[in-house]
């Protein structure tokens, strides 16, 4: 029964999926960008690993949660043709008559997955697991039956992941493949160009074409150029303004600008020592005066989700100040609040504004007035927190009181205007 299975197996594949499905190396480690079809290719292979008798494989996330969204559906629809499976919900399960099993399980709690004796698995975003989930439990539950493993992913850094690609280059029964989303085929060259005018070179390189970056060390915003970044800039009476506050208290940090045609101009920066937030209100109406305008200005005001909460010092929250602040000034404001209900991840955040700074294509849409003295420090000095062996911990340095605070300002306006691009569209013809 089960050679006729694997003979009426008939699952369509892209050419560069074909080529990792067809390599009969016992390790196999993919490296493929977004939507490149990773985990579609580890779906068949699990499945194909089980068309034999009493087999045992596993198909594992970073967590069970994510295994159970990303590809417990997938892999249903791909078996239900077939009609031979019981599935086990609850248990994300899948028992076939001839006594072979499919089991989908999460790396967030890899002690539970000791014990199996297993003919393969598949590890899906490998970089985000720890490594001693393969080290210590998965390697030796292949041991018994000689089982199979196939890593997949998208680079993160130069952590284990890059480790363990760079080792297989070198290992006999091992082999590498390193392909980039255009090769997969699934995703249209204007839906790339997209991309790339949205994300920076480093993260545009990682997440599309599968290139191993350090995107958490040194400095943070690497794409920033003080020569062709800086320049002197006037205020547009065609344009409304932005406001985006950062409510550290010593400094309490803001910058005020425009957005002209795309391009995101930093007019000036609002920096007070052992400051309150009315006194923000206050700097920021100054500024707004020296502008000598006289008409009512549509405003928008971004910043720190955070100043929603209550803190010991005072019964209102620091946006119920604005919000208060600019009820009061209504005759020289239309203010829109453009706050989320929660920050991004640092990461995300400033991967944003990098790709401002200089994106894939080299444009630089994000532009900052000389007397913007602290922003520009922050984007020239600012760099990625690491532990005591130097390993980078995807934190802000904040040795320096002084710095951070204003481009955290900056960084919540561009990312709430100019997110990363959160799904990259696929071409017509999708295979599922």
């Amino acid at each position: 029964m089960t050679s006729e299975l694997v003979n009426a197996i008939q699952i369509p594949m892209r050419r560069r999926q074909r080529q990792v499905i067809c390599c009969d190396k016992r390790f196999r480690v993919l490296v493929a960008g977004r939507k490149f079809g990773k985990t579609r290719v580890a779906l068949i292979e699990v499945f194909r690993s089980v068309c034999a008798r009493n087999r045992m494989a596993l198909y594992v996330a970073p967590t069970y949660r994510q295994a159970k969204r990303i590809a417990w559906r997938r892999l249903k629809d791909m078996l239900q043709p077939y009609g031979l499976a019981r599935v086990y919900e609850s248990e994300l399960r899948i028992e076939f008559p001839w006594g072979s099993t499919i089991a989908l399980r999460g790396a967030d709690n890899y002690d539970s997955l000791r014990g199996e004796c297993l003919d393969f698995v598949a590890l899906d975003e490998y970089a985000s697991m720890r490594p001693q989930v393969w080290t210590e439990v998965l390697r030796p539950a292949l041991a018994d039956r000689q089982g199979r493993a196939l890593f997949i992913g998208t680079p993160k850094g130069h952590n284990h992941f890059h480790e363990l690609f760079e080792a297989a280059h070198h290992r006999p029964d091992w082999q590498r493949f390193q392909f980039t989303t255009e090769e997969g085929s699934n995703v249209t060259a204007e839906e790339l160009q997209a991309a790339a005018q949205e994300l920076d070179e480093r993260t545009y390189r990682q997440e599309f074409q599968a290139s191993f970056e350090n995107l958490v060390t040194g400095r943070v915003y690497f794409a920033f150029d003080a020569m062709v970044n800086v320049r002197p800039l006037t205020y547009s009476y065609r344009q409304g303004l932005f406001w985006a506050l950062d409510f550290n208290v010593n400094p309490l940090c803001a910058v005020v600008g425009q957005v002209i045609h795309g391009d995101v101009h930093v007019l000036d920066e609002i920096v007070l020592a052992e400051s309150n937030t009315m006194s923000a209100c206050q700097a920021f109406l100054e500024w707004v005066n020296t502008q000598d305008l006289h008409y009512q200005v549509d405003l928008s005001i971004y910043g720190d989700a955070s100043g929603d909460s209550h803190h010991t010092s005072s019964s209102r929250t620091d946006w119920q100040i604005v919000r208060d602040f600019l009820d009061h000034h209504r005759a020289n404001f239309r203010p829109s609040f453009l706050v989320p209900t929660m920050n991004p991840p640092v990461k995300d955040r400033t991967n944003c504004v990098n790709a401002m700074l200089r994106n894939y294509f080299g444009q630089r849409r994000l532009h900052v007035d000389p007397r913007c003295k602290h922003l520009i420090c922050d984007l020239e000095q600012v760099c990625w927190q690491t532990d005591a062996n130097n390993n980078p911990l995807m934190k802000l340095d904040k040795s320096d009181p002084m710095r951070t605070h204003v481009s955290d300002a900056l960084g919540y306006m561009i990312s709430y205007e100019f997110p990363m691009q959160a799904e990259i569209g696929y071409r017509r013809e999708r295979l599922f």
